[in-house]
């Protein structure tokens, strides 16, 4: 952590509730999975934490995200049906699509940092097909069919690209499920239940964790629902700012500049 070999006696240490007090749980498992160890050591760096968060989580996903809904809610005010696919179009749907193999496989070969890697190479696949289409350039009426398309294609990108986070992003996937017209929550998460102890009924409960699973969404493409309904979204990731650095290494002890 910062080049110190973690040590709770030395203060180089980061306690899971106190990051969650300050930043969304999301930010920090997507660091953990896109910069944590798998095959050697790897250092914990909040200047690192800080760009990764701003740049990939916001400003990648996020934005891309916030942007389709945007476009949609303003345009439309619910998922347009598509018109006839363009080969920029189809180029990008089948891309998304074949990532359910691609990411499934690393996933299921314990390859959580590559297969992250790859979901957001996708991401920003999505994001190129919005700079090559220009769907705020498309005003005219005679332009609302091909609108009408480009954001169809880009719903369902984002809906795809959500199943295949939703393992490393569980708490922001409702959001970003609900944010293109779905229905309550997209992932279960885990409860903390007390329970009582079975083999002394005496004893005093204890808490478990756990869960009802069954809902879980199939990983798998999950057509779009024509006409749900989109409304003008709230951004899914806080920024950092930089400051975040100094206070953190403050608290590490540590108070030399840091450029993030």
């Amino acid at each position: 952590m910062e080049g110190r070999q973690f040590s709770t006696s030395r203060n180089v240490v980061i306690y899971v509730r106190d990051v969650l007090e300050r930043y969304q749980p999301d930010a920090l498992r997507y660091f953990l999975s896109a910069a944590a160890p798998e095959t050697a050591d790897s250092d914990f760096s909040w200047p690192e934490f800080v760009k990764r968060t701003n740049t990939e989580l916001v400003a990648g996903w996020g934005n891309l995200v916030n942007r389709t809904a945007s476009m949609i809610a303003k345009n439309f005010g619910q998922i347009p049906a598509a018109g006839p696919l363009e080969e920029v179009d189809r180029a990008l749907l089948d891309q998304v699509a074949a990532g359910f193999g691609t990411v499934g496989r690393l996933i299921g070969t314990h390859k959580q940092k590559a297969g992250l890697a790859e979901a957001m190479r996708l991401v920003g696949e999505a994001n190129a097909y919005v700079s090559a289409t220009e769907p705020f350039k498309l005003k005219g009426e005679d332009q609302r069919e091909r609108l009408a398309t480009v954001l169809h294609v880009l719903a369902q990108a984002v809906v795809d690209l959500n199943t295949l986070l939703s393992p490393y992003l569980p708490h922001s996937s409702t959001a970003v499920h609900r944010a293109l017209g779905g229905e309550g929550t997209f992932q279960p998460m885990p409860v903390v239940k007390e329970v009582p102890d079975l083999d002394e009924p005496g004893r005093d409960p204890y808490p478990v964790i756990t869960g009802e699973y069954t809902a879980t969404p199939r990983w798998e493409h999950r057509p779009v629902v024509v006409g749900a309904p989109v409304a003008k979204p709230s951004p899914i990731f806080t920024k950092l700012d930089p400051s975040v650095v100094e206070e953190e290494r403050a608290r590490l002890g540590l108070v030399d500049e840091v450029e993030v």
